[in-house]
């Protein structure tokens, strides 16, 4: 079976292509089998206010791709120009290999795998930022 699998936790919400949808009171797994489609956890969702720090300020930015704020073509040098502006700062084998994951999904419209690769840079961004800070 190919395609994604989607396991939803109860009462999960999810934005599949612009429409929000709840599971029901048990755990669910889905199965998407339609290439492209924009689908968004809403639980991983980055609030506007949030988008406070550089990663995730390009998470953001695939997000609205996800959301359908913003237009594929639109951002797509937007987010290659982020994840480059990132990878002069982050500049560990592990932070290079996850945006240059990032840029390869940008490239083939995977923007959700995109975002995946992003997000796991959020903790790393966060232990950088509070060494700074003390």
């Amino acid at each position: 079976m190919g395609g994604l699998i989607l396991k939803l936790g109860p009462k999960e919400r999810v934005l599949i292509n612009g429409a929000v949808i709840e599971n029901g009171d048990r755990r669910s797994r889905l199965a998407i089998m339609t290439p492209n489609v924009n689908i968004l956890r809403l639980r991983d969702a980055i609030h506007p206010n949030d988008a406070n720090t550089p990663v995730r300020r390009v998470c953001y930015l695939a997000q609205l791709v996800l959301t359908g704020d913003s237009e594929a073509k639109d951002a797509e040098f937007q987010l290659l120009r982020r994840i480059e502006e990132l990878s002069q700062i982050l500049t560990d084998q592990d932070s290079r290999r996850l945006l240059a994951d990032a840029s390869h999904a940008v490239l083939q419209e995977q923007h959700y795998q995109c975002l995946k690769s992003l997000k796991m840079l959020l903790p790393r961004e966060e232990r950088l930022l509070a060494a700074r800070a003390s």
